[in-house]
């Protein structure tokens, strides 16, 4: 490329030069700004399409913004097969034994989560609380396209136990596969695990699958995790994930695409949740359940013992429109390797399984909704971890807490510092 004023044969070859300099740099600088306005744009659209008009707002003691938002104005009816979705605002069955389930849970007292917003006031009626995506949001990740997604491939394929350490996750597990499966359902101690760097993460879940574990797997996860890179903070957080191709394409966390219907005023997806568990301390717990209607197809989700949070529509999904094939309960961490060496970033409590309760964190009650829509104890349980030295998992049953398990670890220490050792 040649400007005017700098060809060799131009008088004056010192004031060219400076020319030739300004105009190259000034070309730079615009290609530059042009793509930061362009980023600027796609972020500020983004925002846009994912913080509907809030009928109300709440500040949220952690500093999150919780926007009240009418029912038929969420996330959710972007998706054009959506446009005329008549709302289900109750599913047509619960799974049979549920509320015997419930009576037994209010005779151990267990001690109720809530989540640190419901302090400064709560969601009026035909509304839903959606947590406000902000501008630090969308720029801490890897590009607008990818904000709210994880990366591909974080299922463990736990039935294969030759699995190498995939893409950096790893995961204590308990599972069952080999039959026809339309829902799970547990109680999940919670604690707040310490993340070595921003760009890990550490959750505790229940996953329902279908497929394989190629390209088209399907997957309904929910529990908590502690995510600085989605939250920008170290709480620990509900969530909820969807996804029915492994990852590539479809889904996201909580409501931060189009997918899942949420129909409770109380819950927050993404919200922190108050109190955790301390070491040695008072011990507190979530129940989820996921499970498919029979009737109508789609998998609904329960917070708690009373809020049915709402549903994903059965045609997301290809393999869990029928059924699901797997069942997992348990932990998982991003392992970034930092410095060569494995991360520290904790599982569940930090602590291994044998250190038992009050120490390590805990799954308990344990269950599988089966083909006759009967919450079941889980057969066959089997149970996955890559490297038993960092994070690890025991299974256990008996009359309170029926099958459980303890999992989970502190990472890297003496016996677990390389990838592979």
């Amino acid at each position: 490329m040649e400007f005017a004023g700098c060809s060799r044969g131009s008088s004056g070859r010192a004031l060219a030069l400076a020319l030739c300099l300004l105009a190259l740099i000034s070309l730079s600088c615009a290609a530059r700004l042009s793509a930061s306005s362009r980023q600027n744009l796609d972020v500020q659209k983004h925002l846009n399409r994912l913080n509907k008009p809030a009928v109300k707002s709440i500040k949220s003691p952690d500093g999150d913004i919780i926007d009240c938002v009418r029912i038929s104005q969420q996330p959710a009816f972007d998706h054009p097969y959506l446009k005329d979705h008549k709302i289900q605002m109750r599913p047509s069955y619960h799974p049979e034994g549920l509320f015997a389930e419930n009576k037994v849970a209010e005779k151990t007292k267990e001690k109720a989560n809530t989540q640190l917003w419901h302090v400064n006031g709560r969601c009026p009626e035909d509304t839903i609380p959606v947590r406000r995506t902000k501008e630090d949001d969308i720029l801490r990740a890897s590009s607008v396209k990818h904000y709210g997604r994880k990366k591909q491939r974080t299922i463990p394929k736990s039935a294969d136990p030759d699995l190498a350490n995939e893409s950096g996750h790893q995961h204590a597990i308990a599972y069952v596969n080999g039959d026809k499966y339309f829902g799970a359902k547990a109680t999940i101690n919670v604690w707040e695990p310490k993340i070595q760097q921003p760009n890990e993460f550490s959750l505790s879940q229940l996953w329902v699958l279908g497929g394989s574990f190629g390209e088209d797997l399907n997957s309904i996860e929910a529990g908590w995790q502690v995510s600085p890179d989605l939250y920008g903070d170290n709480n620990t957080r509900l969530f909820t994930y969807w996804t029915s191709d492994a990852y590539q394409a479809t889904g996201c966390y909580n409501l931060l695409c189009s997918g899942f219907i949420q129909i409770n005023s109380e819950i927050a997806m993404g919200a922190s949740i108050s109190p955790v568990s301390g070491l040695r301390g008072s011990q507190y717990d979530i129940s989820i359940l996921v499970w498919k209607d029979p009737k109508e197809g789609h998998w609904w989700m329960q917070f708690g013992n009373d809020y049915v949070l709402g549903y994903w529509p059965s045609f997301l999904f290809s393999y869990l429109a029928d059924s699901a094939s797997m069942i997992e309960w348990g932990g998982e961490v991003v392992n970034s390797q930092p410095d060569g060496q494995h991360t520290s970033t904790q599982m569940g409590s930090g602590r291994f399984p044998e250190e038992g309760f009050g120490k390590a964190s805990y799954f308990r009650n344990i269950q599988v909704v089966d083909s006759s829509n009967n919450l079941k104890v889980p057969k066959g349980l089997g149970t996955f971890t890559e490297q038993s030295n960092c994070y690890d998992v025991q299974t256990g049953s008996n009359g309170d807490w029926g099958h459980y398990f303890y999992y989970g670890g502190p990472g890297k220490n003496p016996n677990c510092q390389l990838v592979g050792g």
